[in-house]
């Protein structure tokens, strides 16, 4: 009997010792594990969420799978999941869950939702609703303007090259936007296979005094080797990119940063679970980035940047460590 109390009384003080731990936390992605954005997200979610809420991870698979039909269907599978388990907090990261989950389904839902990665704004979803609080994903596009302007002088014409994706036309937007505020216009190339982007790429170095590269997330048969020959064979124009995984094929990239996006969200849904109404967590915008040079592409192109730059910035494709 004497070692049955203890077993209960030391089962009891665990419990005392962690009771966030009956939370659940349920992660919804609307991409895949293994693609890079996602993974890194997440890297910057679980430390701060292990041992305070059992986490479940659901994954919407939207770069693999482009069409909207696809996507409503995940989002149903998701629901579904959410019914039966009844999370405390949700975290939806990046636009296809924010555009086919949280608005149609979970809108001022009683669960309460962190979204994170939503490009730009929230404001096609609706957001913020009185159940969301989150992270808005800003990229340093006015930097990576002045930076563009100080290399390539009298630039008016550009082209933003993406896979034909959601997210992609929300960045070429606010890249055209800002772009046209220098002077430069912009227009955008939207691809689904690598031969495709090769063909707009060597149009690009005709046509356009420089190249926004955005996500290839989305082109299906990308190669990676393969790009990086093609673009060392044929990059005459400046290019510039705002992800860290396009900075082999650009010149110079400043990128967002996933860790950023994962790390805030997960510290929401602890105050979330702790008893703060989420609306009473204000939305804000990321406000880390890395950048990126490579040199190996300068060098080739005849292009320039700052000694402080280049000093500062991390070096890809064979380039020296920072």
């Amino acid at each position: 009997m004497v070692r049955f109390i203890q077993v209960v009384t030391a089962a009891l003080i665990l419990l005392a010792a962690d009771p966030a731990l009956a939370a659940r936390c349920l992660y919804v992605s609307s991409y895949h594990a293994g693609y890079q954005w996602n993974d890194d997200i997440e890297r910057g979610m679980q430390p701060v969420l292990e041992g305070q809420c059992e986490l479940r991870k659901f994954y919407m698979d939207g770069k693999r799978h482009l069409d909207a039909d696809f996507a409503r269907r995940k989002a149903l599978e998701a629901m579904a999941l959410i019914e039966e388990w009844h999370p405390d907090v949700i975290i939806a990261a990046d636009d296809n869950a924010a555009k086919y989950l949280v608005m149609p389904h979970l809108r001022n839902a009683r669960v309460p939702v962190v979204f994170c990665g939503i490009n730009w704004t929230g404001a096609p979803y609706g957001f913020p609703y009185r159940n969301t609080t989150g992270m808005i994903e800003v990229g340093p596009i006015e930097a990576l303007v002045r930076e563009v302007r100080q290399v390539v002088k009298r630039a008016r014409q550009s082209v933003f090259l993406s896979a034909d994706e959601i997210t992609q036309y929300k960045e070429y937007e606010m890249s055209r936007q800002a772009f046209r505020r220098a002077g430069v216009e912009m227009r955008h190339v939207a691809v689904r296979t690598m031969a495709q982007w090769e063909a707009a790429f060597l149009e690009a170095q005709d046509s356009v005094d420089f190249l926004v590269l955005g996500n290839n997330a989305g082109i299906n048969d990308w190669d990676r080797e393969r790009a990086q020959r093609f673009v060392e064979k044929h990059s005459r124009r400046f290019a510039v990119a705002y992800l860290e995984w396009m900075a082999p094929y650009s010149m110079l990239a400043m990128a967002k940063i996933g860790q950023e996006q994962g790390e805030w969200s997960a510290k929401a849904a602890l105050m979330i679970l702790q008893g703060t109404p989420p609306n009473g967590i204000p939305v804000v915008a990321n406000r880390r980035w890395n950048m990126y040079v490579n040199p190996r592409l300068l060098d080739r192109a005849g292009f320039r940047l700052s000694p402080e730059l280049m000093r500062k910035a991390i070096k890809v494709n064979g380039g020296p460590a920072a």
